[in-house]
């Protein structure tokens, strides 16, 4: 059973943290093979969406707020562990993400960063392309919007 949680910088555990650092680490640097700074400074005014089975952390996410990332309230970091794949957690986390955002703000616009290969997946939760592919860290990206 999966248990959501979300949780405001102040609010987490030292383990919340460490692992949530641990898997956007295993994930984004490791097995993306991508060398970036992860502890860029925005955590500390971000909101953390955790999927939780038991004690272990299978997907994470995080809500930043307007000006963060970009001009509208956005999502990132979104990374499910790989063991934990193919079972519909992007999906169920970035519903959860989407209805957080919406139902403390309204129906404001929601724009992330995706990966390119991931276009067709976030296109599928309402979000549209609004740049052209770039790179960002060895990795071709697309920003996107959803205006729902």
């Amino acid at each position: 059973m999966t248990r959501f949680e979300e949780l405001a910088w102040d609010q987490l555990s030292a383990h919340a943290l460490y692992e949530a650092l641990a898997l956007r680490q295993r994930v984004f640097v490791v097995e993306q093979d991508c060398v970036y700074l992860d502890a860029d400074g925005k955590d500390r005014i971000a909101r953390h969406l955790f999927a939780w089975e038991g004690a272990q952390l299978v997907a994470y996410a995080r809500l930043l707020p307007e000006g963060a990332r970009f001009p509208e309230r956005s999502i990132g970091r979104v990374v499910v562990a790989p063991e934990a794949r193919g079972r519909g957690l992007a999906r169920a986390l970035m519903e959860r993400a989407i209805a957080s955002i919406r139902t403390a703000h309204g129906p404001v616009p929601i724009a992330l960063s995706a990966q390119a290969h991931l276009e067709g997946f976030y296109t599928s939760l309402g979000f549209a392309r609004t740049s052209a592919v770039y790179d960002e860290d060895g990795i071709p990206h697309v920003d996107m919007r959803n205006d729902a």
